[in-house]
């Protein structure tokens, strides 16, 4: 755990403050600091724990955008994908997607054919294969377990992945505190200071962590908080000025089922016609997600039992073998979507497009962000830093996000440093391969935390390999505060099929071993990681 800060911490006012350390606020915080401009990034959790954690995982051009005409944010999806790919090899990858088209639907093949025609023309620069129409025949050659009835045929195109979202905002984070950022999660915004003819002047800080209160100044500040964005205005705006109108998407994760696809399928539901994903993931399958307004409370927002059957039921009868039952649901996890407020009806109609509100004329030196989605995260943020530049009197470099790799990337081909990392790792290759996914050239580094301790080499959790030195590593350097932080957001063990609970003592006895916790502190964090996972609704929870 960080030290407590010094009172007198934030005596140096900083050029901007961004709130919300997601896959926004962590992508403006790297952006701002690249160009060379003062930045304090704050979170009242962990970064990268809200929505960022709970969404479908893909890096995607929008083909349902085209339904609703939204061109602009087509082509600025798919131009990001390709920019992902480049910066962030290890967390981005191509990922086959089949898209079935059966008698009920309402888009049958013709219209289906025009939008793959449209999605190829729209992203110029890919670097992925263009699609192709595939009739029933072949259709059902490629994914067998497709149920037959009403089957017409299916586009097979490709998009891509982003396995671990946490992962993409925390090295943005990690950047941005290497270029000289001040990055605080468990940092909460208590209040927005005012100053002279109501310009918002700073933020009065509370540390979640020690229990202390702070004032950060600044000249500009980002409220990237999310669906959350409401929340840290304070009252800053009119009540009737409500600007995040979020709609709740729910997943579910299963194990391999009879029938199971071998790529993505992007299909129709046949209760309401929403379209939904059913995904190889993490070498489980994830299932989502639901679209539904959301009032709620948005620190605890699980999956119901309804969302849980709906999202069964389809996947049942897209894959007639599958047999799944609520039983075979390995846990689930639901977000909110920071969407802008929308008048009631189809949720799937509010715009995906991010927003960026100057709260000027009336208050001063405060932007709020609305929207957004993690494939245009890094366009968003480059959008963000422009006008924050305009607003401070300090000369700013350009944005270079789009050529700069993210520190597990690299400026050469990926599968070259894979190659020389399986030679000299020592390691099993599947274990390996494991780190090279979550750590890009960095699991070198992970690696030197085992120099003369053979035990941080080896699993500490059978289930997805993970091994000891990740604890550690995570602990060190990578801004984890927690338990929970390590296994939910770093090693990536809580997305496992037992969401960690099977690991979490072996983890905390690590940190005992390594890292001098007392046995007072593992107990707890242990405690505190179980009662965390309990929104995940685990199946592993009821058999422990």
């Amino acid at each position: 755990m960080r030290n407590p800060l010094p009172e007198r911490a934030f005596e140096r006012p900083f050029d901007v403050i961004v709130i919300g350390a997601g896959i926004n606020g962590t992508g403006i915080a790297r952006d701002a600091s690249l160009r060379g401009l003062k930045v304090l990034l704050v979170d009242k959790h962990d970064i990268g724990a809200g929505t960022t954690s709970r969404s479908t995982r893909l890096i995607h051009g929008g083909l349902r955008y085209l339904e609703h005409r939204e061109l602009p944010l087509v082509r600025e999806s798919l131009r990001e994908r390709e920019v992902l790919l480049h910066i962030a090899p290890h967390l981005v990858h191509p990922l086959s997607f089949l898209l079935p088209v059966y008698e009920e639907h309402r888009r049958g093949t013709k219209m289906i054919r025009m939008g793959m025609m449209a999605y190829d023309a729209l992203s110029l620069d890919k670097s992925m294969s263009r699609h192709r129409m595939l009739n029933r025949g072949e259709a059902l050659q490629r994914e067998p377990g497709l149920r037959r009835d009403g089957l017409r045929g299916a586009a097979a195109y490709y998009d891509a992945q982003a396995e671990y979202p946490e992962r993409l905002s925390l090295e943005n984070a990690l950047d941005a505190r290497r270029l000289g950022a001040v990055v605080l999660p468990y940092m909460r915004v208590a209040e927005l200071q005012r100053g002279p003819a109501g310009r918002v002047t700073g933020v009065a800080l509370h540390d979640e962590l020690h229990g202390r209160d702070h004032v950060a100044h600044g000249t500009v500040i980002v409220n990237a908080a999310g669906p959350w964005v409401d929340r840290v205005l304070g009252g800053i705006e009119p009540p009737d000025q409500r600007m995040i109108g979020g709609t709740k998407g729910s997943h579910l994760v299963v194990a391999a089922f009879p029938g199971a696809p071998r790529e993505a399928v992007y299909a129709e539901a046949v209760e309401d016609g929403r379209p939904y994903f059913v995904v190889p993931w993490n070498g489980l399958y994830l299932i989502g997600t639901t679209d539904s307004r959301f009032d709620g409370d948005l620190d605890r927002v699980e999956a119901t039992d309804d969302e849980i059957a709906y999202l069964i039921s389809e996947t049942n009868k897209l894959f007639p073998e599958a047999g799944l039952r609520a039983a075979d649901v390995l846990y689930t996890y639901a977000g909110v979507r920071p969407l802008p407020v929308a008048p009631d009806g189809d949720e799937a109609a509010i715009t995906r497009s991010h927003v960026i509100h100057d709260h000027a004329p009336g208050v001063e030196g405060l932007l709020s962000i609305v929207g957004g989605k993690i494939t245009t995260y890094r366009q968003l943020a480059e959008e963000v830093v422009d006008a924050v530049v305009k607003k401070v009197a300090v000369k700013a470099g350009k944005c270079r996000t789009h050529q700069v790799p993210l520190p597990g990337g690299t400026v050469y081909r990926f599968d070259d440093f894979r190659e020389r990392f399986h030679a000299t790792s020592g390691l099993e290759r599947a274990t390996g391969e494991r780190l090279l996914r979550i750590y890009g050239t960095r699991a070198a580094e992970v690696l030197d935390y085992a120099d003369g301790h053979p035990d941080l080499r080896e699993p500490f959790d059978a289930p997805t390999g993970a091994i000891g030195a990740e604890v550690v590593f995570s602990l060190r350097t990578e801004l984890a505060e927690t338990l929970a932080d390590v296994l939910q957001r770093r090693t990536m063990v809580g997305f496992g099929a037992e969401v960690g609970l099977g690991a979490v003592d072996a983890a905390a006895e690590l940190a005992v071993r390594h890292l001098g916790w007392s046995e007072e502190r593992a107990a707890r964090e242990a405690a505190g990681f179980r009662a965390q996972v309990g929104v995940l609704r685990p199946r592993y929870a009821a058999q422990a």
